[in-house]
């Protein structure tokens, strides 16, 4: 009796996680450093009100709402560095089937609609925080000026624009170096 072939798609030239760093203008260490300190705040502010209403039954007001600010920070920075390592979420069944062309072309058209995206997201974030300043809405936690917290969504949402960008250029200048 015939052995049936196995169902496991052909390897192809993705990058492996283990080589150096792609060249980019600006170093991945920002991104690397700001993810580490907003992570080590997350956790000793957390930790904090943890032992605070441990010891004495009552809690920081304001932990709740800054660590959701924290981690949608953090989402935003480490996507920032995903776009630039390539590493964001790609649908491997088209990835992995076809030419090195047709690979090419769909990195192409993912790194323009991730640039797309974001760069609409800044202008709508921009709109956002303009509105939150001229309405003056407060956090409703503890009060503070609502757009101390969004102002950081449009400069990262640019930053994450920026990679795009960046991740678009070395794809199309890695075919010409081929």
């Amino acid at each position: 009796m015939k052995k049936a072939p196995a169902l496991s798609p052909k390897p192809v030239d993705l990058p492996d996680p283990h080589t150096q760093e792609p060249s980019t203008a600006v170093p991945l260490k920002v991104e690397d450093w700001a993810t580490v300190a907003i992570m080590a705040l997350l956790a000793g502010i957390t930790f904090a009100n943890v032992l605070v209403r441990y010891f004495t039954d009552s809690s920081f007001a304001w932990t709740e709402e800054f660590s959701i600010f924290l981690m949608i920070l953090l989402v935003m920075v480490a996507g920032s560095a995903a776009v630039a390592r390539d590493r964001h979420i790609k649908i491997e069944i088209f990835l992995l089937k076809g030419s090195a062309l047709r690979r090419r072309r769909l990195a192409l058209f993912g790194a323009t609609m991730m640039a797309l995206l974001f760069a609409l997201m800044t202008f709508l974030s921009v709109r956002l925080v303009w509105d939150n300043y001229r309405f003056g809405e407060t956090s409703p936690g503890i009060g503070v000026p609502q757009w101390w917290y969004t102002m950081w969504l449009p400069i990262l949402a640019a930053g994450i624009t920026l990679r795009a960008v960046g991740l678009f250029v070395r794809h199309w200048r890695r075919r010409a170096a081929e």
